[in-house]
């Protein structure tokens, strides 16, 4: 029982001192300071520790490796067939799942260890005071026993596999977003080894000559953001089907400056945005450089064309960046149906709570959706229905082989009848010859884009109409 204690003097009338003491029961407000303190720590579904209180518990191991020298250890776990067993058998079995693994992974730690859920299926494991030989003797009892473990429901029995990625933290380590990096890196490595498998970041000679030019890039891509350092090019997507009034439609191109002059393609930088939390600024310099030339055509009161901005799948859950697109839409009198997001299949699915609010948002201020890559996921299509997406981008490694392969034909064919089904306009990537055009035209594809029908051009060339001209940035990146 709690209880609050307030104190009085007071004087009566004869002038003689009296004391008032108050006693108020104040358990239920205590009850309920320590469950709003709980929620913000914990996972609900779980119980276990939640993302933002793991983040502060890693950065004070992080302090005392560099204070105290001393050494910890952080275990990274990804789950293979969860996703199987959530899409087969509903979210209720795949949130109870989460709960029997958690229970699990607790009686696999010691009692000063912390077992976290991140999101999703991802879980971590911090072990506090923990030399890397013992803690690899714990995290291989953490494999083994998801390996033997077995989920029952309905009667059916599903066994899980499970990537591990063990990361030493010492006074060598870095900050933060370097452990978690190198924690993704080993998971990585550890699922390319095979199911069920565990690696140790650091043994590799490869990966230290890896993190090194990973950490180079980081540098570059910084100062590319604050010197602007990225260029933006645009590819015209062209209609293959007669229609009156047709707009024209550009897809929006990053490249970033190299140090020889060069400009690289966002193969070569944007793997290392995103590992270390960047990629959401790239996406913001892109749309606040695309708004303001929007401006510039309108100022010249010229015909819009609509363009297409990819995103990555960090910005999807990104509130400030999904707030100032809405505020630059509206201080810029941008047209909202002149800007088409695009989002990959892939990450659409992975992060799709995220994906549906981020789409209904944009979409309420005008704005149109593309879901890039499709066909590249491999996984049930039955997503579609929750995403509200306007174009369907057919992946252009089904779109390369239509010529020769009747299976890649028959597969762009069925999807662009999918797309027909719900209501979606198609386009096809990719679109390297004459051929390839008049396959996809005479399918009925509403869209080709693709280095035969047009080029990658500059602002410049696209906004007075003049003839693409084609940019080999692999000879000069």
């Amino acid at each position: 029982m709690w209880v609050n204690e307030s104190i009085r003097v007071l004087r009566n009338n004869a002038g003689d001192l009296n004391l008032l003491i108050v006693y108020a029961d104040i358990t239920a407000t205590r009850r309920h300071a320590d469950e709003l303190a709980y929620q913000a720590t914990h996972d609900s579904l779980t119980g276990l520790i939640n993302r933002s209180e793991f983040e502060q518990r890693l950065k004070q191991m992080l302090a005392s490796a560099t204070s105290d020298n001393t050494q910890h250890a952080l275990c990274y776990l990804d789950l293979e067939q969860f996703r199987e067993i959530n899409d087969s058998c509903g979210h209720v079995a795949g949130d109870e799942l989460l709960r029997q693994l958690s229970v699990l992974l607790l009686g696999k730690i010691r009692k000063r260890d912390t077992v976290a859920r991140l999101g999703g299926d991802q879980f971590v494991v911090l072990m506090e005071h923990c030399p890397l030989h013992r803690a690899e003797v714990i995290a291989g009892k953490i494999l083994r026993a998801i390996g033997d473990f077995q989920f029952v429901w309905n009667k059916r029995n599903f066994r899980l596999g499970v990537s591990i990625g063990l990361v030493p933290i010492n006074n060598l380590s870095g900050n933060m977003v370097e452990v978690m990096n190198d924690a993704d890196r080993a998971c990585y490595t550890a699922r390319n080894l095979g199911p069920n498998r565990l690696h140790v970041f650091g043994k590799s000679v490869a990966e230290l000559v890896q993190k090194h030019g990973e950490l180079r890039r980081h540098d570059e891509i910084r100062q590319a953001l604050e010197h602007d350092g990225f260029q933006l090019y645009f590819q015209a997507i062209e209609s293959l089907q007669s229609r009156k009034d047709e707009q024209e439609r550009f897809e929006v191109l990053l490249r970033m400056k190299a140090e020889n002059g060069g400009l690289l393609s966002p193969e070569a930088f944007m793997p290392v945005a995103e590992r270390y939390g960047l990629s959401v600024k790239i996406d913001q310099w892109v749309i606040n450089n695309l708004f303001e030339l929007l401006a510039v055509f309108q100022k010249q009161n010229r015909s819009i064309p609509q363009f297409f901005v990819n995103l990555s799948g960090h910005s999807l859950g990104d509130d400030e960046l999904l707030q100032f697109i809405v505020k630059r839409l509206s201080s810029l009198a941008v047209a909202p149906e002149k800007i088409c997001f695009e989002i990959t299949e892939t990450v659409a699915i992975a992060n799709l709570t995220h994906a549906v609010r981020f789409i209904n948002v944009l979409r309420e201020s005008g704005c149109y959706f593309a879901l890039d890559d499709f066909g590249s996921g491999l996984s049930s299509y039955a997503y579609l229905k929750n995403l509200q997406v306007d174009y369907l981008k057919i992946d252009g490694f089904f779109v390369k082989g239509i010529t020769s392969d009747p299976v890649n034909l028959a597969i762009v064919k069925s999807m662009h009848e999918i797309g027909k089904a719900l209501g979606k306009q198609t386009i096809a990537e990719s679109v390297e010859d004459k051929n390839t055009r008049d396959i996809l035209q005479k399918i009925g594809l509403d869209y080709g884009q693709g280095n035969y029908i047009a080029g990658e051009r500059s602002f410049a060339e696209i906004s007075r109409g003049s003839p693409a001209n084609i940019i080999e940035f692999s000879k000069k990146g």
